[in-house]
C-alpha cells in the first residue's frame, strides 16, 4: 500500500521534485544517527538540524529533561520537515529511554564528549557497528545517565588555547566526517527499498498541501475497490 500512495501523491509534486527526492534518498542513512540531549539555545539545536539534513543522516533524536526542543526558523531553513525526528519527553527518565532504546535497535552509543576513555574522530571504527553520536546541553555537557550507557567515546582534535567548540559547530565537525568516511566505505549504510519508499512518502507529504484529504480520499477508494472486488469474487460464475 505505501508504494501505491507514493505513486498517488507523486501526481501532486513537480516531476523536478519527484527526481529530486530520488537522488536524495540514494544519499540518505541510518546507519548513522545523532542524538541531542537537552540542547537549551534553539538555534543550536536548528543547526545541528541542519548539518544532519545536508550531509545526509536522516534520524535524529531529541531527549528533552529541562530544556523543550523548539526550531530557529531563520537557522533551520526547513530542514526539520526532510529528517525523521523523534522526541523523548514523556519518561521520567528521558535519557535512558531514548538511549536503551536504540541500543536495543543495534546502536552503538557514542558520546561526543572528553572523557579518559575517549578517542579522536579520526580513530574511530564505524565498520564495528551502527552508531548513535550524541551531543549534550551547551553548559553542562552530557548528563551522569549519557556518560554512564555510552558505549564509547570521541572528541574532535583541537591544537589551540580555547580547546573548546561550540555544540553546532561540533557536530557538524563530525556529521560531514563520520557521513564522509561512511559513504566511501563498503559498509550497508543506504536505505533499504522500504525505509526509502517509507521516507518518500513522509517527504511528499511535508511538500503537498492537503496531503492529509488527499491520502483520505486515496484510501477510501481503495478500500471500496477492495470490497468490489470481494463482492464480484462471490458471485455466481456465469
Amino acid at each position: 500500500m505505501t508504494g501505491k500512495l507514493v505513486e498517488h501523491l507523486q501526481q501532486f509534486v513537480t516531476e523536478r521534485r519527484a527526481r529530486q527526492f530520488d537522488i536524495k534518498l540514494k544519499s540518505r542513512t541510518r546507519y548513522l544517527t545523532v542524538v541531542l540531549e537537552d540542547i537549551y539555545q534553539p538555534h543550536n539545536a536548528s543547526a545541528v538540524l541542519r548539518s544532519c539534513e545536508c550531509f545526509g543522516i536522516q534520524d535524529v533524536h531529541i531527549i528533552e529533561n529541562k530544556n523543550p526542543f523548539r526550531v530557529s526558523p531563520d537557522i533551520a531553513l526547513g530542514s526539520q520537515k526532510w529528517l525523521t525526528i523523534q522526541r523523548y519527553n514523556t519518561h521520567p527518565h528521558n535519557t535512558s529511554q531514548a538511549l536503551e532504546s536504540l541500543k536495543k535497535r543495534g546502536f552503538r552509543i557514542v558520546a561526543a564528549s572528553p572523557h579518559r576513555k575517549d578517542q579522536l574522530i579520526e580513530e574511530f571504527d564505524l565498520e564495528a557497528g551502527k552508531t548513535a553520536l550524541i551531543f549534550g546541553s551547551e553548559l553542562e555537557g552530557l548528563s551522569h545517565t549519557a556518560h554512564e550507557i555510552a558505549d564509547e567515546f570521541i572528541r574532535v582534535p583541537m591544537v589551540g588555547f580555547t580547546e573548546s567548540l561550540n555544540i553546532s559547530v561540533s557536530a557538524a565537525i563530525c556529521i560531514h566526517f563520520l557521513a564522509s568516511v561512511l559513504r566511501k566505505s563498503d559498509l550497508p549504510w543506504q536505505l533499504s527499498r522500504e525505509e526509502q519508499l517509507e521516507v518518500k512518502l513522509y517527504w511528499l507529504k511535508n511538500s503537498i498541501k492537503n496531503s492529509e484529504m488527499i491520502e483520505r480520499a486515496f484510501l477510501e477508494d481503495e478500500r471500496n475497490r477492495e470490497d468490489q472486488s470481494v463482492r464480484n469474487s462471490r458471485l455466481p460464475p456465469g
